[in-house]
């Protein structure tokens, strides 16, 4: 947080300073409501206009032990008045509900940071439930670093509700928009939109409304008038590319970008998928957008939800799944027969920590293997990788028009941190819309030997026929194909050239992709290519460097399988390529596997998404190498 100016107060106003950007985090138990706090603030400053970018961490349990360590929730959040690509690495105010929140957190707070604690959960129970034998408020050593401010948040806000004939309980769940109050005050935000969402979210129960409204202008008058606070902050708004904004997340920017598509191919769209953290979020979206020619359909397992979007791509509708890691290995067999049959769908994996059921609720970028090799016999699909919330929106068109455009299955993957992540979205012109085109063929095209289903164009591409049509009648299924009829065939010759028909139409793709670009310099010391969520975190490392006048160029790769056709010359172009990745290597096995070029990776499996300064640290030791 850098201070630019300070405003002079006047009367009994306390100074207020101009800052550059801020980075917050609430955090507490995850019946405390700190995602609520989180999402309201980030609201309130992209309505204010500031860039913003958004990291929810919450725990794998529905409801984990209250105080536990395993059941703190997190929401930070960076907004700014420029340009900014991740939630930040350093946090300038962290508020912590209790003392597991303060344990499992702390160590992220800069030194001078801020540090707002509910003095009220500071108590036997709760220290011992965080594993501490004493209270951390009370050690000079721990809180000298930082900032505190000890305020009683249970009692204030139980004082700012009394009157209403709340319980304890309900008056205790009021305490969230008290801490989100405070910290409005805090970097001087209106908390308007925030009273109109409670206005509309409990207009039923009049007594919650005006508890939640209570609470929020108590934290902000606690703010105003203790002693504690002697400043507080304001940024500016972003210079931001000129447009009407929201914001939005990748769930939500994907699911509005597959309804965009099923109106610019004037087709109907279907969904097919089984509930599973962190892709779930898809099919609720979905499920809102039935005016819009959107059909959704929840599955009783993974299985039914491929198998039903495979019958629905037979039928001629756009057809999408999505699920993570545990439900794409399960929709293996049936991703394989939509491969065998050339039928157009797309497969959303919102990857998570694994193996197995592994981290549900945090990163990872561990699957691309999975889509690239995870099923039986040669069996390619393209592969695209969104590399923000907002570029899912675009990502998800581009998925759909490449899977009926080459008549395939199609990979889009995103994960945890895309998915739940926000930013301001710039809402796009209809006339900025690439169209989709759909063709189904109206009579047959054979020499007297009916419909020939497997009959390709000049991109072995073939048709895609509806069933019922006077003369297409033909069948489908998962048994070999004969070129071109269509007819099971177990001919040796016939398998070997079908295998590499089908390999040579998804290679085929890289002609109708864009070119790959590079952030930086044509050639020189050191290239970093990134891919999919780890894109806001290097451009940033690299954008530094590059200030800091290093020969450092960055590319990063929306388009997986195949790789653009001019991304083995960018490869050679630099003395070093470093790959940092969410896995253990695997894009850089497959780019050393395929252009054999010397790529070192920069490796984290933690759950968390990359820090700048790893990234910078690892910059700095490749180009000294």
């Amino acid at each position: 947080m850098s201070v630019s100016e300070q405003a002079t107060p006047q009367g009994g106003e306390k100074p207020l300073e101009q800052v550059e950007s801020v980075v917050i985090r609430f955090c507490g138990d995850s019946g405390d409501g700190m995602q609520l706090a989180g999402t309201q603030f980030t609201n309130v400053s992209a309505a204010f206009g500031n860039d913003v970018s958004t990291l929810p961490d919450f725990p794998a349990e529905i409801r984990a032990p209250a105080g536990s360590l395993a059941g703190v929730s997190g929401f930070q959040l960076c907004f700014s008045s420029h340009d900014i690509f991740t939630p930040g690495d350093e946090v300038d105010t962290l508020v912590a509900m209790n003392p597991a929140a303060l344990k499992t957190n702390l160590r992220d707070l800069k030194r001078g940071g801020t540090l707002i604690a509910n003095d009220d959960a500071f108590e036997k129970s709760n220290l011992g439930k965080a594993h501490y034998d004493h209270n951390p408020l009370d050690d000079e050593e721990t809180v000298a670093p930082y900032h505190l401010h000890r305020v009683p948040m249970t009692r204030l806000t139980r004082d700012s509700v009394e009157g209403l004939g709340l319980s304890q309980r309900e008056a205790d769940r009021c305490k969230n928009f008290f801490a989100l109050g405070l910290v409005y005050w805090l970097y001087d935000r209106d908390a308007t939109p925030t009273e109109d969402w409670v206005r509309a979210k409990f207009g039923k129960n009049p007594s919650l409304v005006e508890a939640n409204l209570r609470a929020l202008k108590a934290g902000y008058n606690y703010g105003y008038s203790t002693e504690a606070f002697t400043v507080h902050y304001q940024v500016s708004p972003a210079k931001l590319p000129p447009g009407r904004y929201r914001k939005i997340t990748g769930n939500e920017a994907l699911a509005f970008g597959l309804a965009t598509a099923a109106k610019l191919a004037d087709t109907e769209l279907f969904y097919g998928g089984y509930p599973i953290t962190p892709a779930s979020d898809i099919l609720h979206e979905l499920s809102r957008l039935k005016n819009f020619g959107v059909k959704t359909f929840q599955a009783e397992d993974e299985i039914a939800a491929i198998t039903s979007v495979i019958g629905a791509a037979f039928g001629g509708s756009l057809a999408v799944t999505a699920s993570s890691g545990p439900g794409i290995a399960l929709k293996g067999e049936g991703i394989g027969l939509g491969v065998m049959t050339e039928l157009p769908l797309v497969i959303v994996n919102v990857q998570r920590g694994g193996p197995s059921t592994g981290l549900p609720t945090k990163t990872e970028q561990s699957d691309l293997f999975l889509t690239y090799f995870g099923r039986n016999g040669d069996c390619p699909i393209p592969v695209l990788a969104a590399q923000s919330p907002g570029d899912c929106f675009e990502m998800a068109q581009e998925a759909l028009r490449l899977a009926v455009d080459f008549m395939t299955p199609v990979f889009l993957l995103t994960d945890g941190y895309i998915a739940n992540g926000a930013e301001p979205w710039r809402i796009p012109n209809v006339d900025e819309l690439r169209p989709i085109k759909v063709q189904h063929p109206a009579d047959v095209n054979g020499n007297g030997d009916g419909f020939l289903p497997y009959k390709r164009d000049e991109r072995l591409v073939r048709p895609w026929a509806i069933p019922g049509t006077p003369g297409l009648e033909h069948r489908l299924g998962g048994l070999e194909k004969a070129d071109p009829t269509g007819n099971v065939s177990y001919d040796p010759d016939n398998h070997e050239h079908m295998t590499k028909v089908r390999q040579e139409k998804v290679d085929g793709i890289a002609q109708a992709i864009p070119e790959q670009d590079v952030f930086g310099p044509e050639d020189g010391e050191l290239l970093v290519v990134s891919w999919g969520g780890t894109y806001g975190a290097v451009r940033t490392a690299v954008e530094n460097a590059q200030r800091n006048g290093q020969s450092v160029a960055h590319c990063h790769l929306r388009y997986i399988n195949p790789f653009p056709r001019n991304l083995e010359d960018i490869l050679r172009s630099y003395r070093r390529v470093l790959v940092p990745e969410l896995n253990s290597g695997q894009l850089r096995l497959i780019l050393r596997a395929k252009f054999l070029v010397d790529a070192q990776g920069y490796n984290k499996v933690k759950g968390k998404p990359f820090l700048v300064t790893e990234l910078t640290e690892e910059i700095n030791k490749m180009l000294q190498s």
